[in-house]
């Protein structure tokens, strides 16, 4: 390998691994503002939306599984799950969706 590819993948590395590290380290024990809290505990949701809704509207196939995947993840995410419960309970929405097709 050249040396350049080298030293560019140890700067990709460092790049992406300082901002996760960074709050982990500056943070630690420190007591946050109740608001604050409430707002990064949405950060997943808003986040997961982000990369989910483009998707639900240029879908290629059938509209209807964007729809129906979206309603449900909404309605599980309304309720107060988790993330990965949200998008675990989509997929078992859509799976049962696409057997009766």
């Amino acid at each position: 390998m050249d040396k350049t590819v080298v030293l560019m993948i140890i700067g990709m590395g460092i790049v992406t691994y300082l901002p996760r590290m960074l709050p982990l380290v500056v943070l630690n024990g420190k007591k946050m503002p109740p608001f604050l809290q409430e707002v990064l505990r949405n950060v997943p949701f808003a986040a997961l939306g982000a990369l989910i809704i483009p998707g639900i509207f240029f879908i290629n196939e059938n509209i209807w599984f964007g729809v129906i995947g979206a309603i449900a993840a909404f309605l599980v995410a309304f309720m107060g799950a988790s993330v990965i419960v949200v998008v675990m309970s989509s997929i078992a929405v859509l799976t049962v969706f696409s057997l009766f097709l």
